[in-house]
């Protein structure tokens, strides 16, 4: 059910407008499609697409699986189930197959290495030895570890991806993800675990076992506001890189793939993030509880409940321009009694012209008890009769 509230909201004034990055400066553009096949910008302010292309096809994340196994970590993290200060052993099969092998932190044979380690390895310097041993030492086994993956990232609605191994290592194709994909997971990340992501992301390097190695990420400490996630390559997949920035408190996240050249991708990357900035400007639509319609409820002692935004809500523009907005709440509806105060029932669509829909959550502003059972059979007669 769509429920136009607002029906346009053209030349409205929207609250808290900032000026675009280096506006007056330079014209930005995104990367080419020669340069970039896959190309995926999310503003995580306002959770709408800035630009999408080829965002549901497949592709080989290769080392950017290791986000997927820092989130892994960090949901068993919050479970309780593993501790920072918890040490990993290090077998003498994963070292004789794994120390050393393609992007590693060393590990030695028969070291008990604490999580925190482990997973600074994997974020900084792309630790595939490290990914083995937390998978190994959190659930006795790399097979247990990749099953946990996947469920993890079937719950937060990465329908279109499969991992076979912690690290990205080729495995002849079985692993996949999409652009699409990886935006939720980066949102999954940053809106679940924000202080996990600043202790183990966006480091330009680290040391262990006296071993001294850079970060390969392209913007982190280089583009302003640039503070994390992960490359990737593969001679199937070429390079990759999911990667995110905040300015001013507006975060966007950034997928890039498919391209031929490191040089290639670094720069596109870079570009691609001041152009997100520099074109759009993010302007308040609504504040927090802001009141925006209702929602019929169905067996309910009363017929319809108020619904409300959660915390504030933004909205990305074209910059220096006058875009109509258009602003409808979407639901499933009526909706079944009970309903609790603060559930989410319903969506705000926002429409932007020439950008694609971008849907806020709703909140039910009061509790709505289920009817008795008269009423209730009396409701159900009312509609047989409507």
């Amino acid at each position: 059910m769509r429920t136009k509230f607002a029906a346009l909201l053209a030349g409205m004034a929207l609250l808290g407008a900032s000026p675009s990055h280096a506006q007056g400066q330079r014209e930005l553009t995104p990367p080419t499609a020669q340069d970039i096949p896959i190309a995926l910008m999310l503003d995580l302010s306002s959770n709408q697409i800035l630009l999408s292309r080829e965002a549901d096809r497949r592709f080989v994340p290769a080392s950017i699986t290791k986000v997927m196994t820092a989130f892994t970590a960090f949901q068993m993290m919050e479970a309780g189930r593993i501790v920072p200060n918890q040490r990993m052993a290090v077998s003498d099969e994963t070292f004789e197959e794994w120390s050393g092998k393609g992007s590693s932190m060393f590990v030695p044979r028969g070291a008990m290495i604490p999580v925190d380690q482990l997973l600074l390895g994997i974020t900084t310097v792309s630790a595939n030895d490290g990914s083995v041993v937390l998978a190994e030492g959190t659930l006795g086994s790399v097979e247990e570890w990749v099953s946990r993956m996947n469920a993890e990232a079937h719950a937060i609605g990465m329908r279109d991806s499969r991992f076979g191994t912690p690290n990205g290592w080729p495995d002849a194709g079985f692993t996949f993800t999409t652009a699409e994909d990886l935006a939720r997971l980066a949102k999954a990340i940053l809106t679940r675990h924000p202080a996990k992501f600043r202790r183990y992301f966006g480091h330009r390097g680290m040391e262990f076992n006296g071993i001294a190695q850079d970060n390969h990420d392209p913007i982190s400490g280089i583009v302003d506001g640039a503070d994390g996630f992960k490359t990737g390559f593969t001679n199937q997949a070429g390079y990759g890189f999911l990667g995110t920035a905040e300015r001013g408190g507006r975060r966007l996240v950034m997928i890039v793939a498919g391209a031929d050249r490191s040089s290639i991708r670094d720069r596109a990357a870079r570009g691609f993030l001041e152009w997100g900035f520099d074109a759009f400007e993010s302007r308040r639509l609504l504040g927090r509880g802001s009141r925006v319609g209702t929602a019929r409820i169905q067996d309910g002692e009363e017929k319809d409940v108020g619904l409300a935004t959660q915390g504030p809500v933004r909205i990305a523009v074209p910059a220096g321009s006058d875009a109509d907005v258009s602003l409808s709440v979407v639901y499933r509806g009526p909706v079944p009694a009970p309903v609790t105060e603060g559930e989410e029932i319903a969506k705000l669509r926002i429409d932007v012209e020439g950008m694609q829909p971008a849907y806020v959550p709703l909140v039910a502003i009061r509790s709505v008890a289920q009817a008795g059972f008269l009423s209730r059979i009396s409701n159900a007669f009312a509609g047989l009769l409507s």
